[in-house]
């Protein structure tokens, strides 16, 4: 029975891991917005609105106090080419299946927020739903 239960829990995050994973949530997030290149206002509110309505604020992590890191890991991912090895890196980091699940929601929401998805923003939806869909 133990390890039925550790096969089944095995990827449900704990509170030591749900930062990281939610710092990788919003890395991919913001992948999806700065996809065409462009940063929007309305996008932006709409990853701040996730964060919020998924709970992934709490005492120890922060979209607000995120965000500026996590963009500086975007735009170096985009200006390298180095978009697939970020890719890897969330994909690495992000064990919670019902996070998971909702990524790809999540991602294609923030690409329709500003009502104009980009084809740059549907080539990285299809992967991230290839990925976590």
């Amino acid at each position: 029975m133990n390890q039925r239960l550790r096969d089944l829990y095995s990827h449900v995050s704990v509170h030591a891991t749900a930062d990281r994973e939610h710092e990788a949530a919003v890395e991919l997030l913001l992948l999806v917005m700065m996809a065409d290149r462009h940063i929007s206002s309305v996008e932006l509110d709409e990853i701040r609105a996730i964060s919020d309505d998924s709970g992934w604020e709490t005492d120890t992590f922060s979209f607000d106090q995120y965000a500026g890191q996590a963009t500086a890991v975007v735009r170096a991912a985009l200006a390298d080419g180095t978009v697939e090895a970020l890719l890897d890196s969330i994909d690495e980091r992000i064990t919670n299946g019902v996070l998971r699940a909702a990524l790809f929601s999540a991602a294609r929401d923030v690409a329709g927020a500003d009502h104009a998805v980009h084809e740059q923003e549907n080539e990285l939806l299809a992967q991230v739903a290839a990925r976590f869909d």
